[in-house]
């Protein structure tokens, strides 16, 4: 009906209100999800993306608020993006709530534009590698461990067997091949905006002000003001949402989730270790 009335009413009669979709990519980045929790990678996040791209208008706004996590879902995130924002012919300003750090910053570089608050923590442009040495304990509680395999490399880096130098080697080579092809993209987005400090690249992280400083976002607020200030003030924020889960729906111990108490169980397992873990990745920012 609307259209219908665009059409016939004259020109200067018509509504100027511009609606700008809006997504919320928050938590760490990691492939897959729990039954229990849904971490961000580009399965859990492409039909929120490709929704917003759908609405008609001059722009997408993305909300992030992520320590990082993989750097393979945070690229094919940040690639859907650019990918989509070619093909809609639509600007994506990205805003920063608590922190965009590591992968987080990398689906930040997706943006035209990258709004911080003054407060928020962005950059830490690098790849960390953590796990833990159980070697000494299996000794020490009596347990043997028996690995076989087709490969003298199968089992490198295996947390139940002395570290060995020429794996650790192997790991760092690795690492460095990934923190280049991060920098190469946040140099490839940023350009000549980011300033030439020799902390850039080394996996620091500073504040939203700081980061403006040093080019790594091009201002300074919040979303509703930004866009506003840009497209009007009678613009309005939609919420792009993905429908409600399983659990959602039914409760998750309800008669339909179809959950026996072993799997329950093992998720629950899982669920921890991924709790600490993403846990982990925020108090590197005090958070």
């Amino acid at each position: 009906m609307r259209r219908l009335f665009n059409r016939i009413l004259p020109k200067s009669w018509r509504s100027t209100d511009v609606v700008v979709p809006v997504i919320r990519l928050h938590g760490t980045i990691m492939a897959g999800g729990g039954q229990f929790r849904q971490n961000l990678s580009l399965a859990s996040t492409v039909g929120l993306i490709e929704k917003a791209f759908s609405f008609p208008g001059p722009a997408v706004a993305i909300s992030i608020n992520s320590p990082g996590g993989s750097p393979v879902q945070s690229r094919l995130i940040y690639k859907r993006i650019r990918d989509l924002a070619a093909e809609k012919d639509k600007k994506v300003f990205v805003f920063v709530e608590d922190v965009a750090a590591s992968g987080g910053y990398m689906i930040a570089v997706a943006a035209d534009e990258i709004i911080a608050d003054p407060s928020s923590i962005v950059g830490s442009i690098g790849v960390i590698s953590g796990t833990f040495g159980f070697a000494d304990l299996i000794k020490k509680i009596g347990v043997e461990r028996r690995v076989h395999t087709a490969g003298k490399n199968k089992s490198s880096m295996d947390p139940f067997q002395p570290e060995k130098k020429e794996d650790v080697e192997r790991l760092k080579t690795l690492m460095l091949e990934l923190h280049e092809t991060f920098i190469d993209l946040v140099k490839e987005r940023r350009g000549a905006k980011l300033k030439d400090d020799p902390d850039l690249f080394t996996g620091l992280f500073w504040t939203g002000k700081k980061g403006l400083e040093l080019g790594l976002v091009d201002g300074l607020g919040d979303m509703r003001s930004t866009l506003k200030e840009r497209f009007g003030p009678k613009t309005q924020l939609k919420l792009v949402s993905q429908p409600r889960g399983l659990f959602g729906r039914f409760g998750l111990f309800g008669s339909s989730s179809g959950f026996t108490a072993p799997a329950l169980a093992a998720a629950g397992v899982d669920a921890l270790f991924d709790a600490a873990e993403e846990r982990a990745l925020w108090k590197r920012f005090g958070l």
